[in-house]
């Protein structure tokens, strides 16, 4: 009997090395998953912010490069416009002065 003892003994421990194993490998299948997932997710956003800092400097170039009509249409009208307020007020400022003397 004493032979037997000794074989199911290490046939015991070789099941349990096995089933050791096996769990090892499922937790490191499990990491592998969930790192696939990480990786997944981390090219998503870096696509996606890619994508968005092609498109702001797109813009910035478009923002530099188109002219601003508005602006040299506002210069014009203002001096024309300031021009004739002023010398308006100026008149009636003087006139008002000459009845008050």
């Amino acid at each position: 009997m004493g032979k037997f003892d000794t074989m199911s003994k290490d046939a015991l421990t070789r099941v349990e090395e096995i089933i050791n194993s096996t769990k090892l490998n499922d937790f490191l299948h499990r990491k592998e998953e969930e790192e696939k997932k990480k990786t997944c997710i981390l090219w998503v956003l870096a696509i996606i912010g890619a994508v968005a800092a092609i498109a702001a400097i797109a813009y910035g170039v478009y923002r530099f490069f188109t002219p601003d009509y508005l602006e040299d249409f506002e210069d014009d009208f203002d001096d024309d416009f300031d021009d004739d307020f002023f010398e308006d007020d100026d008149d009636n400022t003087a006139a008002e002065e000459k009845e008050e003397n």
